[in-house]
């Protein structure tokens, strides 16, 4: 892999670390450009008191000089500006885990008699500084003409209308989808939906509920070939999945049609090659997701992650105490009603890191410069040019 990041920090510590290895010299790299990012993962309906509390902004500690990339590893620091708030007040110790959280699983693991140090990493606070890293990634993707975007598909049971995403295949379009989506409260395209997806946030609010949802992703301008078939763990399909599953409260992921494939005979789900289109691979459709046999076929990349409901509920759920081994109910403390339109910030994060590890594994140089001139001359031929017939 070209690319490895690391993060550490609590949710309530004093911050977040992060460290991301193999970025290539020459990018340019500033505080400033990672903070648009982070302030979309705390906006959306649906968020809890904490968003009103930190003002994410991540520090450049290592790895950039003159506002560029050194090729070195990159280190990243995010503060956590509730800490204070937890130093003057100190919480209990909780022995009572939340069902649908790590609590129950990692006490009995690693052998505590209450839950707090599980709750504290499990929390999808560590998601700020993934999306930190994300960012850097975003920007080495964006140098070489990638661009990523999400929208929000389905909340709770409200799905929204629109164009289906096998459809979208032209990037203009995608871009129009994208500025509607980042005026809406829950990054929803179609105005009828939204107001639904916003009424039944607050019927779950008002129930002491939560409401999970999914959301499709989008990169345009794939290069033919990341990924492979050659093994298991290099395909980019295996990646992606295994990248988006990583994130708290995802659940689901689909890769294309994803669980239509299933459902339909085979004609209606490969993608034929456009005979207009035949020299440079171009497609009729775009059901696979741009995957193919592990590798990017040409077309845009998308896929569906699907988010479960918050497992912090006004509603408590039953439980058991840790240390006394009684039925009780779980706790609750303040948490979102929704994650999802906030979650698509960090599923671009994700999506990014993985496309740029791909890309720099078939194009990568220490520098930046050497890698696009890879990419471009790789764009410049056609299909009868790689495969050696021309």
């Amino acid at each position: 892999m070209a690319i490895h990041y690391m993060t550490a920090g609590d949710s309530h510590g004093p911050g977040l670390l992060g460290i991301l290895e193999g970025i290539p010299s020459g990018l340019a790299l500033s505080e400033e450009m990672l903070l648009p990012q982070l302030m979309r993962r705390q906006q959306g309906y649906g968020s809890g008191g904490r968003m009103k509390i930190e003002k994410d902004r991540a520090r450049i500690m290592a790895g950039v000089y003159d506002g560029l990339t050194t090729g070195a590893p990159i280190g990243l620091l995010i503060e956590n500006l509730d800490f204070a708030n937890w130093q003057e007040h100190q919480p209990p110790l909780y022995t009572v885990p939340r069902p649908g959280h790590a609590d129950l699983a990692g006490a009995v693991k690693y052998g505590l008699s209450h839950t707090r140090p599980i709750s504290e990493r499990a929390s999808a606070r560590e998601t700020a500084m993934r999306v930190a890293v994300g960012t850097v990634a975003r920007l080495l993707l964006e140098a070489g003409g990638i661009n990523i975007y999400s929208r929000v598909v389905q909340i709770g049971g409200v799905r929204a209308a629109g164009r289906p995403a096998e459809e979208l295949l032209n990037e203009e379009e995608m871009k129009e989808i994208h500025e509607r989506c980042e005026e809406s409260e829950v990054r929803c395209a179609d105005a009828a939906s939204e107001a639904q997806m916003l009424a039944a946030i607050d019927r779950a609010r008002e129930s002491g509920d939560s409401l999970g949802g999914s959301v499709e992703l989008f990169a345009y301008k794939i290069p033919i070939g990341l990924g492979t078939h050659v093994s298991r763990d290099r395909k980019l399909d295996t990646r992606l999945a295994a990248a988006l599953m990583s994130i708290p409260a995802v659940k689901a992921v689909e890769i294309g049609i994803g669980a239509d494939v299933g459902m339909r005979p085979g004609s209606e789900v490969h993608d034929q090659v456009d005979p207009q289109q035949a020299a440079r691979g171009g497609r009729l459709t775009n059901r696979a997701g741009g995957i193919e046999g592990g590798m990017t076929n040409g077309m845009p990349v998308w896929l569906r992650a699907h988010f479960k409901p918050v497992a912090t509920l006004q509603k408590t759920l039953n439980s058991v105490d840790l240390q006394s081994g009684e039925a009780r109910r779980a706790r609750y403390q303040r948490s979102d009603v929704c994650i999802v339109p906030r979650g698509s910030s960090v599923l671009e994060a994700e999506l990014a890191i993985v496309l740029a590890d791909a890309l720099l594994d078939m194009f990568g140089q220490d520098r930046l410069d050497q890698t696009l001139e890879r990419l471009a001359a790789h764009r410049a031929r056609s299909i009868v040019e790689h495969t050696g017939h021309a």
